[in-house]
């Protein structure tokens, strides 16, 4: 064997050495499963993450749409036309009970001891405060129509509620359960995220192809983004679903009908990449490394998987009929 021959051996091994070892290490960030819910089934559909394939369905209550994790690693989920909150263990896979959120539940948040369950009931205009333990209803405040977007600050203290219909995200205090003011954004106010100092709550307004920021400190309007996408028009681009990384310098915004996910830089107020995905781009859900970004397409009925350092997209996973959520459980 000659020298260049036996270098050219060297390399190739070392090589090898490189992409099994980038290979194990993509391996180890992708442990775990998604969980999926949909409109039209009653089930969940199990996402394998190694595997980026379906492993699974598990039957659950009718229209099931948000879904996140309790701090005792439970799933939750509202069902919409069930008027419940399934709660899923992820070990066993099977409902482990069923919490009432009065009529028409959407989208919920949790308190974070974990008693409490703050539920948008959109028919009745309102806002449900329950007992996580036996699903009585502590309080209920009316807000704007069709309430949707529900979060609690980090705190406790401060419930802000999105009202599609006014255009308003309502904040309500949460100890004496009163709306405590209105803030005016932009059109049809869907989901929200608070910044990781809890200074800036951003909220998509789905006929508004933006983004508000609101300065909670003060309740008002500090900044707006708008979206747009090369080829699509201004009322195709109808953002809904919202996540910032755990540093704050990235948002990641599900574009809806334009079918895109949009990167934005946090600080600078700007979008840095349009990533393509599925139809109807409906919620983005990142893994605990935040190395995948999962975006649920309400109208291709998939889950695209995407690359966040590289921006692009990995896989589109078909699941059930009309994806809602996802939830990572690694």
């Amino acid at each position: 064997m000659s020298a260049r021959t036996r270098i050219a051996t060297r390399t190739a091994r070392w090589m090898l050495g490189m992409t099994a070892g980038l290979c194990l290490a993509g391996a180890a960030l992708a442990q775990g499963t998604a969980y999926v819910s949909s409109e039209k089934d009653q089930a969940l559909t199990l996402i394998d993450l190694a595997t980026l394939s379906v492993k699974g369905t598990i039957p659950t209550c009718k229209r099931g749409r948000h879904i996140q994790m309790t701090a005792q690693g439970q799933i939750m989920l509202a069902c919409t036309d069930s008027n419940a909150a399934d709660v899923i263990d992820p070990a066993t896979g099977k409902s482990v009970r069923r919490i009432p959120l009065g009529d028409e539940p959407e989208a919920f948040d949790i308190s974070p001891d974990g008693k409490t369950l703050y539920v948008s009931n959109e028919d009745e205009g309102a806002v449900s405060f329950i007992d996580a333990a036996n699903g009585k209803v502590l309080n209920t405040i009316k807000v704007g129509k069709e309430p949707e977007g529900v979060k609690v600050s980090a705190d406790g203290k401060t419930l802000y509620v999105t009202s599609e219909v006014a255009s308003l995200v309502h904040a309500i205090d949460v100890a004496s359960a009163k709306v405590v003011k209105n803030i005016k954004v932009g059109k049809r106010p869907r989901r929200m995220a608070f910044t990781p100092d809890g200074k800036e709550l951003w909220v998509t307004n789905e006929l508004d192809a933006s983004v508000s920021i609101v300065a909670t400190d003060t309740g008002t309007v500090k900044d707006t983004i708008k979206f747009e996408v090369k080829g699509a028009r201004s009322e195709d681009i109808t953002p809904v679903g919202i996540q910032i990384s755990r540093d704050g310098k990235r948002a990641f915004v599900a574009l809806g009908r334009a079918n895109h996910v949009a990167f934005v830089d946090v600080p600078a107020r700007k979008v840095t990449h349009l990533v393509l995905v599925g139809k109807r781009a409906w919620n983005v859900t990142l893994d605990k490394a935040e190395a995948r970004l999962y975006v649920v397409n309400g109208l291709s009925d998939d889950v695209t998987v995407v690359d966040v350092a590289a921006a692009k997209p990995i896989k589109s996973i078909p699941v059930g009929r009309v994806p809602y959520g996802l939830v990572v459980v690694e």
